[in-house]
Protein backbone atom coordinates (compact mmCIF):
# COMPACT_ATOMS: atom_id res chain seq x y z
CA UNK A 1 0.00 0.00 0.00
CA UNK A 2 1.56 3.55 -0.52
CA UNK A 3 1.81 6.42 1.79
CA UNK A 4 -0.52 9.55 0.73
CA UNK A 5 1.06 12.71 1.47
CA UNK A 6 -2.67 14.02 2.16
CA UNK A 7 -2.68 15.18 5.94
CA UNK A 8 -6.16 14.73 7.30
CA UNK A 9 -6.72 16.24 11.03
CA UNK A 10 -8.65 13.46 13.96
CA UNK A 11 -9.71 16.33 15.73
CA UNK A 12 -13.38 17.69 13.48
CA UNK A 13 -15.34 15.45 11.19
CA UNK A 14 -14.20 15.99 7.75
CA UNK A 15 -15.38 14.91 3.83
CA UNK A 16 -13.36 13.42 1.45
CA UNK A 17 -14.03 13.61 -2.01
CA UNK A 18 -12.01 12.39 -4.99
CA UNK A 19 -13.02 10.20 -7.96
CA UNK A 20 -13.84 6.16 -7.80
CA UNK A 21 -10.60 4.14 -7.81
CA UNK A 22 -8.19 7.04 -6.03
CA UNK A 23 -8.55 5.11 -2.58
CA UNK A 24 -10.65 6.77 -0.46
CA UNK A 25 -11.53 3.57 0.72
CA UNK A 26 -8.26 2.26 1.57
CA UNK A 27 -7.13 5.53 3.52
CA UNK A 28 -9.83 5.63 5.57
CA UNK A 29 -9.37 1.93 6.81
CA UNK A 30 -5.68 2.99 7.14
CA UNK A 31 -7.11 6.18 9.63
CA UNK A 32 -9.48 4.14 11.31
CA UNK A 33 -7.97 0.34 11.26
CA UNK A 34 -10.39 -2.22 13.25
CA UNK A 35 -9.53 -2.50 17.21
CA UNK A 36 -11.04 -4.34 20.25
CA UNK A 37 -13.41 -2.65 21.22
CA UNK A 38 -13.97 -0.55 18.02
CA UNK A 39 -13.76 3.27 18.22
CA UNK A 40 -15.34 3.32 14.45
CA UNK A 41 -18.27 2.32 12.67
CA UNK A 42 -18.20 2.06 8.66
CA UNK A 43 -21.83 2.44 6.80
CA UNK A 44 -20.94 1.59 3.03
CA UNK A 45 -23.62 3.10 1.02
CA UNK A 46 -22.04 1.09 -2.32
CA UNK A 47 -23.69 -1.87 -0.37
CA UNK A 48 -27.04 -3.13 -1.76
CA UNK A 49 -27.63 -3.38 1.93
CA UNK A 50 -26.54 -0.31 2.88
CA UNK A 51 -28.31 1.86 0.51
CA UNK A 52 -31.56 0.44 0.99
CA UNK A 53 -31.66 0.43 4.60
CA UNK A 54 -30.51 4.24 5.13
CA UNK A 55 -32.78 5.86 1.54
CA UNK A 56 -35.73 4.66 3.12
CA UNK A 57 -35.31 5.74 6.60
CA UNK A 58 -32.60 8.12 7.03
CA UNK A 59 -33.31 8.35 10.88
CA UNK A 60 -32.07 4.84 11.55
CA UNK A 61 -28.39 6.24 11.70
CA UNK A 62 -29.35 8.12 14.85
CA UNK A 63 -30.67 4.66 16.29
CA UNK A 64 -28.04 2.80 15.51
CA UNK A 65 -25.50 5.46 16.93
CA UNK A 66 -27.16 5.44 20.22
CA UNK A 67 -27.20 1.36 20.17
CA UNK A 68 -23.14 1.59 19.78
CA UNK A 69 -20.45 0.94 22.22
CA UNK A 70 -19.24 3.88 24.07
CA UNK A 71 -15.36 3.32 22.46
CA UNK A 72 -16.57 4.47 19.26
CA UNK A 73 -16.07 7.79 18.44
CA UNK A 74 -15.61 7.74 14.12
CA UNK A 75 -18.83 6.81 12.24
CA UNK A 76 -17.69 6.67 8.70
CA UNK A 77 -19.82 6.74 5.52
CA UNK A 78 -18.15 5.74 2.23
CA UNK A 79 -20.16 7.42 -0.71
CA UNK A 80 -22.51 9.82 1.03
CA UNK A 81 -23.84 11.51 -1.81
CA UNK A 82 -26.07 8.33 -2.46
CA UNK A 83 -28.07 9.39 -0.06
CA UNK A 84 -27.87 13.30 0.66
CA UNK A 85 -30.57 12.97 2.97
CA UNK A 86 -28.83 11.57 5.48
CA UNK A 87 -26.49 14.71 6.11
CA UNK A 88 -29.29 15.86 7.94
CA UNK A 89 -28.89 13.11 10.62
CA UNK A 90 -25.02 13.65 10.39
CA UNK A 91 -25.26 16.97 11.16
CA UNK A 92 -27.91 16.43 14.07
CA UNK A 93 -24.96 13.95 15.38
CA UNK A 94 -22.61 15.94 15.56
CA UNK A 95 -24.44 19.10 17.42
CA UNK A 96 -25.58 16.50 19.74
CA UNK A 97 -21.66 15.67 20.01
CA UNK A 98 -22.30 12.01 19.49
CA UNK A 99 -19.52 11.31 17.54
CA UNK A 100 -17.51 12.58 15.19
CA UNK A 101 -17.86 11.43 10.73
CA UNK A 102 -15.59 10.50 7.62
CA UNK A 103 -17.94 10.72 4.82
CA UNK A 104 -16.19 10.10 1.44
CA UNK A 105 -17.65 10.77 -1.91
CA UNK A 106 -17.11 10.29 -5.72
CA UNK A 107 -19.44 12.90 -6.93
CA UNK A 108 -20.45 16.63 -5.34
CA UNK A 109 -23.24 16.37 -8.08
CA UNK A 110 -25.84 15.02 -6.20
CA UNK A 111 -24.84 17.18 -2.91
CA UNK A 112 -24.58 20.25 -5.02
CA UNK A 113 -27.67 19.73 -6.92
CA UNK A 114 -30.22 18.55 -4.06
CA UNK A 115 -29.18 21.14 -1.73
CA UNK A 116 -27.59 18.76 0.95
CA UNK A 117 -26.72 19.78 4.24
CA UNK A 118 -22.66 20.28 3.88
CA UNK A 119 -23.01 20.66 7.31
CA UNK A 120 -22.14 24.57 7.80
CA UNK A 121 -18.53 24.54 8.29
CA UNK A 122 -18.86 21.66 11.11
CA UNK A 123 -16.98 19.27 8.82
CA UNK A 124 -13.41 19.73 6.83
CA UNK A 125 -13.33 19.10 2.90
CA UNK A 126 -10.32 17.38 1.59
CA UNK A 127 -9.75 15.81 -1.86
CA UNK A 128 -7.70 12.88 -2.98
CA UNK A 129 -6.25 12.09 -6.34
CA UNK A 130 -4.63 9.21 -7.59
CA UNK A 131 -1.20 8.58 -6.64
CA UNK A 132 1.91 11.58 -7.18
CA UNK A 133 5.49 10.75 -8.12
CA UNK A 134 6.48 11.19 -4.71
CA UNK A 135 4.02 8.63 -3.34
CA UNK A 136 4.84 6.23 -5.43
CA UNK A 137 8.47 6.79 -4.85
CA UNK A 138 10.71 4.25 -6.41
CA UNK A 139 8.01 2.27 -7.85
CA UNK A 140 7.51 5.70 -10.41
CA UNK A 141 8.38 5.13 -14.35
CA UNK A 142 7.56 7.91 -16.36
CA UNK A 143 6.50 5.63 -19.56
CA UNK A 144 4.34 3.96 -17.31
CA UNK A 145 2.52 6.94 -15.80
CA UNK A 146 2.13 9.12 -19.16
CA UNK A 147 0.46 5.55 -20.87
CA UNK A 148 -1.61 4.51 -17.76
CA UNK A 149 -1.74 6.72 -15.13
CA UNK A 150 -1.85 6.65 -11.38
CA UNK A 151 -4.87 5.15 -9.90
CA UNK A 152 -3.63 2.68 -7.32
CA UNK A 153 -5.20 -0.27 -8.47
CA UNK A 154 -3.24 0.55 -11.82
CA UNK A 155 0.18 1.04 -10.59
CA UNK A 156 -0.36 -1.91 -8.32
CA UNK A 157 -0.46 -4.28 -11.05
CA UNK A 158 2.74 -5.07 -13.15
CA UNK A 159 2.02 -5.90 -16.98
CA UNK A 160 0.75 -2.74 -19.02
CA UNK A 161 -1.79 -5.86 -20.50
CA UNK A 162 -3.39 -5.87 -17.32
CA UNK A 163 -3.56 -1.80 -16.75
CA UNK A 164 -4.83 -0.92 -20.06
CA UNK A 165 -7.55 -3.82 -19.39
CA UNK A 166 -8.37 -2.25 -15.76
CA UNK A 167 -9.23 1.26 -17.86
CA UNK A 168 -10.82 -0.32 -20.24
CA UNK A 169 -13.01 -1.68 -17.64
CA UNK A 170 -12.98 1.93 -15.56
CA UNK A 171 -14.60 3.90 -18.61
CA UNK A 172 -16.72 0.86 -19.34
CA UNK A 173 -18.47 0.55 -15.77
CA UNK A 174 -18.18 4.29 -14.01
CA UNK A 175 -17.79 6.84 -16.73
CA UNK A 176 -20.54 5.20 -18.15
CA UNK A 177 -22.89 2.72 -16.16
CA UNK A 178 -22.41 4.74 -13.39
CA UNK A 179 -23.57 7.64 -14.52
CA UNK A 180 -25.69 6.93 -15.95
CA UNK A 181 -27.41 4.85 -12.98
CA UNK A 182 -27.17 8.85 -10.92
CA UNK A 183 -29.36 9.51 -13.36
CA UNK A 184 -27.66 12.65 -14.57
CA UNK A 185 -28.00 11.60 -18.38
CA UNK A 186 -30.81 10.82 -20.22
CA UNK A 187 -30.02 9.93 -23.46
CA UNK A 188 -26.86 7.10 -23.24
CA UNK A 189 -25.72 7.04 -26.91
CA UNK A 190 -24.78 10.88 -27.38
CA UNK A 191 -23.24 10.97 -24.08
CA UNK A 192 -21.46 7.83 -25.41
CA UNK A 193 -20.08 9.84 -28.74
CA UNK A 194 -19.28 12.56 -26.83
CA UNK A 195 -16.83 10.68 -23.93
CA UNK A 196 -14.10 9.43 -26.37
CA UNK A 197 -13.53 12.70 -27.62
CA UNK A 198 -13.15 14.32 -24.60
CA UNK A 199 -10.29 11.99 -24.17
CA UNK A 200 -9.07 12.86 -27.81
CA UNK A 201 -9.22 16.70 -26.63
CA UNK A 202 -7.99 16.73 -23.75
CA UNK A 203 -5.63 19.66 -22.52
CA UNK A 204 -7.14 21.67 -25.88
CA UNK A 205 -9.21 24.69 -25.78
CA UNK A 206 -13.10 23.58 -25.12
CA UNK A 207 -14.99 24.36 -28.59
CA UNK A 208 -18.72 23.57 -27.44
CA UNK A 209 -20.58 23.67 -30.70
CA UNK A 210 -17.57 21.61 -32.80
CA UNK A 211 -18.19 19.34 -29.53
CA UNK A 212 -21.83 19.19 -30.41
CA UNK A 213 -21.66 18.61 -33.81
CA UNK A 214 -19.66 15.19 -33.26
CA UNK A 215 -22.03 14.03 -30.33
CA UNK A 216 -25.12 15.12 -32.13
CA UNK A 217 -26.87 17.64 -29.51
CA UNK A 218 -27.31 20.78 -28.94
CA UNK A 219 -24.66 23.37 -27.63
CA UNK A 220 -25.94 23.50 -24.07
CA UNK A 221 -25.95 19.81 -23.72
CA UNK A 222 -22.36 19.74 -24.10
CA UNK A 223 -22.27 22.00 -21.36
CA UNK A 224 -24.07 19.87 -19.24
CA UNK A 225 -22.01 17.04 -20.32
CA UNK A 226 -18.76 18.24 -19.13
CA UNK A 227 -20.19 19.62 -15.50
CA UNK A 228 -20.94 16.04 -14.92
CA UNK A 229 -17.64 15.22 -15.51
CA UNK A 230 -17.23 18.23 -13.33
CA UNK A 231 -19.17 17.09 -10.63
CA UNK A 232 -18.40 13.52 -10.55
CA UNK A 233 -14.67 14.47 -10.42
CA UNK A 234 -13.75 13.37 -13.61
CA UNK A 235 -12.13 16.93 -15.38
CA UNK A 236 -11.66 20.49 -14.20
CA UNK A 237 -11.51 23.19 -16.54
CA UNK A 238 -8.21 25.55 -16.74
CA UNK A 239 -9.29 28.74 -17.85
CA UNK A 240 -7.35 31.82 -19.73
CA UNK A 241 -5.61 34.21 -17.65
CA UNK A 242 -7.15 37.49 -17.39
CA UNK A 243 -7.09 40.22 -14.17
CA UNK A 244 -10.45 40.66 -14.49
CA UNK A 245 -11.96 37.59 -12.90
CA UNK A 246 -15.10 38.66 -15.30
CA UNK A 247 -13.07 38.53 -17.87
CA UNK A 248 -11.70 34.91 -16.84
CA UNK A 249 -15.10 33.42 -16.81
CA UNK A 250 -16.18 34.59 -19.88
CA UNK A 251 -12.80 33.42 -22.39
CA UNK A 252 -12.62 29.94 -23.69
CA UNK A 253 -11.33 27.27 -20.99
CA UNK A 254 -9.35 24.15 -21.67
CA UNK A 255 -10.29 20.98 -20.03
CA UNK A 256 -8.22 18.20 -18.44
CA UNK A 257 -9.07 14.67 -17.60
CA UNK A 258 -8.31 13.74 -13.75
CA UNK A 259 -5.63 10.89 -14.61
CA UNK A 260 -3.50 10.85 -17.97
CA UNK A 261 -4.54 6.43 -18.20
CA UNK A 262 -7.98 7.69 -18.34
CA UNK A 263 -7.77 10.00 -21.17
CA UNK A 264 -5.54 7.27 -22.61
CA UNK A 265 -7.77 4.84 -22.26
CA UNK A 266 -10.81 6.89 -23.54
CA UNK A 267 -8.85 8.07 -26.84
CA UNK A 268 -8.60 4.39 -27.27
CA UNK A 269 -5.28 4.26 -26.82
CA UNK A 270 -4.07 2.55 -23.39
CA UNK A 271 -2.82 -0.29 -24.97
CA UNK A 272 -0.89 1.78 -27.81
CA UNK A 273 2.98 2.71 -26.76
CA UNK A 274 3.83 6.06 -26.80
CA UNK A 275 6.96 7.56 -28.94
CA UNK A 276 9.26 9.92 -26.87
CA UNK A 277 9.17 12.59 -29.90
CA UNK A 278 5.78 12.20 -30.65
CA UNK A 279 3.18 14.69 -30.14
CA UNK A 280 1.36 12.30 -28.07
CA UNK A 281 3.72 11.95 -25.55
CA UNK A 282 4.52 15.62 -25.20
CA UNK A 283 0.72 15.76 -24.62
CA UNK A 284 1.23 13.48 -21.97
CA UNK A 285 3.69 15.15 -20.50
CA UNK A 286 2.03 17.81 -19.94
CA UNK A 287 -1.05 16.73 -18.91
CA UNK A 288 0.91 14.53 -16.03
CA UNK A 289 2.96 17.63 -14.92
CA UNK A 290 -0.07 19.45 -14.83
CA UNK A 291 -1.95 17.16 -12.74
CA UNK A 292 1.15 16.76 -10.14
CA UNK A 293 1.32 20.53 -9.46
CA UNK A 294 -2.45 20.81 -8.71
CA UNK A 295 -2.04 17.50 -6.33
CA UNK A 296 0.51 18.31 -4.61
CA UNK A 297 -0.30 22.22 -4.30
CA UNK A 298 -4.01 20.78 -2.56
CA UNK A 299 -2.47 18.31 -0.47
CA UNK A 300 -0.09 21.26 0.90
CA UNK A 301 -2.70 23.19 1.10
CA UNK A 302 -1.56 26.29 -1.31
CA UNK A 303 -4.34 28.47 -2.20
CA UNK A 304 -3.26 29.11 -5.86
CA UNK A 305 -4.82 29.68 -9.08
CA UNK A 306 -3.99 28.04 -12.10
CA UNK A 307 -5.00 29.49 -15.91
CA UNK A 308 -2.94 29.49 -18.93
CA UNK A 309 -2.28 32.04 -22.06
CA UNK A 310 -2.88 31.54 -25.81
CA UNK A 311 -2.21 34.93 -28.15
CA UNK A 312 -5.29 35.87 -30.13
CA UNK A 313 -2.60 34.87 -33.07
CA UNK A 314 -2.52 31.40 -31.31
CA UNK A 315 1.31 31.47 -31.90
CA UNK A 316 2.36 31.51 -28.91
CA UNK A 317 1.32 30.04 -25.56
CA UNK A 318 2.15 29.73 -21.92
CA UNK A 319 1.13 26.11 -20.71
CA UNK A 320 0.52 27.25 -16.92
CA UNK A 321 0.03 30.13 -15.35
CA UNK A 322 0.70 29.50 -10.92
CA UNK A 323 -0.69 32.90 -9.21
CA UNK A 324 0.75 32.43 -5.82
CA UNK A 325 -0.79 34.85 -2.93
CA UNK A 326 2.60 36.52 -1.65
CA UNK A 327 4.91 34.97 -4.36
CA UNK A 328 5.87 35.39 -7.74
CA UNK A 329 3.60 34.23 -10.34
CA UNK A 330 5.32 31.65 -12.17
CA UNK A 331 4.99 30.95 -16.07
CA UNK A 332 5.26 27.80 -16.41
CA UNK A 333 6.32 26.27 -20.28
CA UNK A 334 6.21 22.41 -20.09
CA UNK A 335 8.15 20.66 -22.89
CA UNK A 336 8.83 16.67 -22.76
CA UNK A 337 12.19 17.38 -25.18
CA UNK A 338 15.69 16.45 -23.25
CA UNK A 339 16.80 19.75 -24.93
CA UNK A 340 14.90 22.73 -24.93
CA UNK A 341 15.73 24.91 -28.20
CA UNK A 342 16.84 28.61 -27.75
CA UNK A 343 13.48 29.88 -29.69
CA UNK A 344 10.97 28.07 -26.78
CA UNK A 345 13.18 30.11 -24.10
CA UNK A 346 12.91 33.30 -26.24
CA UNK A 347 9.32 33.04 -26.87
CA UNK A 348 8.35 32.70 -22.97
CA UNK A 349 10.25 35.37 -22.01
CA UNK A 350 8.65 37.79 -24.07
CA UNK A 351 5.76 37.29 -21.73
CA UNK A 352 7.49 38.70 -19.19
CA UNK A 353 7.15 42.51 -19.71
CA UNK A 354 3.17 42.17 -19.47
CA UNK A 355 3.16 40.45 -16.05
CA UNK A 356 4.00 42.14 -12.20
CA UNK A 357 5.90 40.21 -10.33
CA UNK A 358 6.24 37.38 -12.22
CA UNK A 359 9.53 34.82 -13.44
CA UNK A 360 9.37 31.91 -16.15
CA UNK A 361 10.49 28.50 -15.69
CA UNK A 362 10.67 25.95 -17.97
CA UNK A 363 10.23 21.97 -16.94
CA UNK A 364 11.86 19.54 -18.85
CA UNK A 365 13.23 16.32 -19.30
CA UNK A 366 16.59 18.25 -19.46
CA UNK A 367 19.51 16.43 -16.83
CA UNK A 368 20.41 19.60 -15.01
CA UNK A 369 18.83 23.38 -14.17
CA UNK A 370 20.13 26.22 -16.01
CA UNK A 371 19.34 30.10 -16.60
CA UNK A 372 18.85 31.49 -19.58
CA UNK A 373 17.94 34.93 -20.91
CA UNK A 374 15.38 35.21 -17.79
CA UNK A 375 14.42 31.82 -18.11
CA UNK A 376 14.84 28.99 -15.70
CA UNK A 377 15.44 25.66 -17.15
CA UNK A 378 14.45 22.73 -14.60
CA UNK A 379 14.32 19.14 -14.85
CA UNK A 380 10.81 18.71 -13.97
CA UNK A 381 11.70 17.12 -10.54
CA UNK A 382 13.91 19.22 -9.60
CA UNK A 383 11.51 21.86 -10.75
CA UNK A 384 8.48 20.61 -9.21
CA UNK A 385 11.07 21.13 -5.81
CA UNK A 386 11.78 24.31 -6.78
CA UNK A 387 7.99 25.37 -6.13
CA UNK A 388 8.07 23.89 -2.78
CA UNK A 389 6.01 20.51 -4.10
Amino acid sequence: MFERSIVISKLMSFFLFGARGTGKSTLLRSLFPQKTPPDSFFIDLLREEDYVRFSTNPGLLGQIIESLPKTVQWIIIDEVQKVPKLLDEVHRQIFLKRARFALTGSSARKLKRGQANLLGGRALIHHLFPLTEKEMGDSFDLSAVLTHGTLPDVVALSRGEDRAAYLRAYVSTYLKEEIVAEQVVRKMPPFLRFLPTVGQRNGEIVNFSRMARDAGVDDMTVRSYYSILEDTLIGFFLEPYHRSIRKRQRESSKFYLFDTGVARSLQGMATAPLVESSSDYGKAFEHFLILEIRRRAEYLGKEWRYSYVRTSSESAEIDLIIERPGEKTVLLEIKSSTSVPDREIHRLRSFLPEFQNAEARVFCRETHPRKQDQVTVFPWVQGLASLGL
